[in-house]
């Protein structure tokens, strides 16, 4: 690797780093915004996401007007953002945490093959076993279940879903590095999301959910995870493999499970500390 590709990839890996301690802040957010509809929390955070990269937008000076096939893009984009989180958010009401987290963060796997697939960006063979350690460690971190039924079976289906968008998401923050400065990106993908998200939301209303902590929360959650945890995530896949990024981002896990401890006071299990070790191993051997 040439040094200045080198130099990219490290700083790469610490965008995404950076990406994690923002991600993490996550869950608690969602605790506190528990007032509200999941598919609420989900556009107001896109729509607070979206302001907010407007105005860095406009400060940065970067260029707004895209063209009408462009439009066309981000609208299919939009919808690959919006269905990854409400994928999610959905699963929760069929399946348990352990189950949606494990088969949510299996979406190394599936970003290495869109890679692959769609940007011709393949990795070392044996850096495979390093993202499979990473996904086993995130089952055993998760915990799995010992009942299975129907409705657990559509919560896993739609976190599967979660994790094949999230798949795709990368590789398209990835594939428009070169068409489009960062905060030009951000605004569109998650403006666009937000407009997706806005359906559901609208007929999930619950005008008596709207505190004054819900509100505070949803735009932490625009601000902290989403504008600036993401937009980190989209900066580091301009400069290294979609595959590393999204596998270190499996760390959001572990430092949701960090801050419980400390905000919300849900202690960790033994399967919570072992996985995360393990999942920190399967990291370690993809980014060597």
């Amino acid at each position: 690797m040439p040094p200045a590709s080198a130099a990219e990839h490290r700083r790469g890996l610490l965008y995404v780093a950076l990406a994690v301690l923002f991600f993490s802040t996550s869950p608690v957010f969602v605790r506190w915004a528990g007032s509200l509809s999941s598919y609420e929390i989900a556009f107001w955070r896109l729509l607070t996401a979206t302001v907010a990269l407007a105005l860095a937008m406009r400060v940065a000076g970067q260029p707004w007007p895209i063209t009408r096939g462009q439009g066309r893009k981000f609208t299919l984009f939009g919808l690959i953002t919006a269905l990854h989180f409400l994928f999610y958010i959905a699963s929760l009401n069929f399946t348990t945490i352990a189950h949606s987290l494990a088969i949510v963060y299996t979406a190394p796997i599936f970003v290495t093959l869109f890679s692959a697939l769609f940007l011709h960006e393949s990795i070392a063979a044996r850096k495979w076993a390093g993202i499979l350690v990473a996904v086993v460690g995130v089952g055993i971190l998760a915990g799995f279940q010992p009942q299975f039924d129907t409705r657990m079976l559509i919560g896993d289906l739609l976190a599967l879903g979660s994790a094949i968008t999230f798949g795709l998401y990368s590789v398209a923050g990835r594939s428009q590095r070169h068409r489009f400065p960062l905060f030009t990106y951000a605004t569109l993908i998650y403006g666009a999301a937000a407009l997706w998200a806005a359906i559901p939301a609208a007929l999930h209303f619950t005008p008596g959910g709207y505190t004054p902590r819900a509100l505070l929360s949803v735009l932490g959650l625009g601000l902290l995870p989403l504008g600036l945890g993401h937009t980190l995530y989209n900066a580091a896949l301009r400069r290294t493999h979609a595959t590393y990024v999204n596998v270190i981002a499996t760390q959001e896990v572990t430092g949701g499970i960090l801050l419980g401890v400390l905000l919300l006071g849900e202690m960790p299990g033994p399967n919570e500390i072992a996985g995360a070790l393990v999942t920190l191993l399967g990291i370690f051997l993809v980014v060597l």
